[in-house]
């Protein structure tokens, strides 16, 4: 071989390493829901059975087969979407306090938001358990303490991405506006919202996620009530139903449809604009 193609094939090798290395870190992040995909097929010979022993529609026939899987399901969607709009609507509101008011303690107040995001979630969990017993809510654990739990941690995730839009905005779009006589609401609804709402979205959709998924504050403030993080914590002591990853798959299905469908949105709105 030459010198000449050695030095075709580095720059080949060159040009293609950082797609090669995406590659290889994208397949290994997708490897994991490739298999929750693969087993919602399967029909296990034995409910402790983990291996894929044959394929099946049956799964998806009847998802609801496992004794409270699916009310454990609805548990975490009522959760999930009642703490994702309270915890929107707050978060949204404390960071246009935060960066648009200029007030003593506010950097003492970005400090705060972020505490929760770096603490250990057992921390938040057992802090949160330790207040509702002291205030007297120890024998009546359930889903509104859940959904408290749920809004509190949730909120520092929407502080901080509503912020980062909010800090990158261009203040003198609001500016112009008020010079063509919008009055502020006007220049809000028109300019700021529209501006701002890609982050509030992404706030609303990362604070449903981080509140069906979790498990330890969960689990130490839920009582009785069963989450469908606790039901997969609880199956696994016993046995395995696939209808498990039946309910993974189409949730990571939804998400997906959700970043295309906003994907395609942006990108026509683009091609109109031009």
């Amino acid at each position: 071989m030459t010198a000449l193609s050695l030095t075709g094939v580095g720059r080949w090798i060159g040009r293609h390493l950082i797609l090669f290395l995406g590659l290889l870190v994208l397949l290994y992040l997708f490897a994991p829901i490739f298999v929750v995909i693969l087993m919602s097929f399967n029909a296990p010979k034995s409910k402790l059975s983990y291996t894929f022993d044959g394929f099946t529609w049956e799964n998806w026939q009847h998802p609801c087969r496992p004794f409270g899987l699916c009310d454990a399901v609805g548990t975490s969607l009522q959760i999930g979407l009642a703490s994702t709009v309270i915890a929107t609507a707050l978060g949204t509101l404390m960071a246009f306090a935060m960066v648009r008011q200029r007030f003593r303690g506010r950097s003492a107040t970005n400090l705060f938001i972020f505490l929760p995001m770096a603490s250990p979630e057992i921390v938040l969990g057992s802090s949160l358990l330790a207040l509702f017993v002291s205030s007297g809510f120890g024998g009546r654990l359930g889903f509104w303490t859940i959904l408290i739990a749920h809004v509190m941690f949730c909120l520092s995730f929407v502080v901080v991405t509503v912020k980062a839009r909010l800090s990158g905005m261009d203040s003198r779009l609001e500016q112009a506006a008020m010079d063509l006589y919008a009055n502020e609401w006007q220049t809000f609804w028109r300019i700021t919202f529209p501006l701002v709402f890609p982050g509030i979205l992404a706030a609303a959709l990362l604070s449903f996620s981080l509140s069906f998924d979790d498990f330890i504050i969960t689990n130490l403030n839920a009582g009785t009530t069963v989450t469908f993080p606790m039901f997969v914590w609880g199956s696994a002591q016993r046995d395995l139903p696939p209808q498990i990853n039946v309910v993974g798959t189409a949730m990571f299905l939804l998400a997906l449809f959700l970043v295309l469908g906003g994907e395609l949105a942006r990108r026509r709105r683009n091609a109109r604009a031009r």
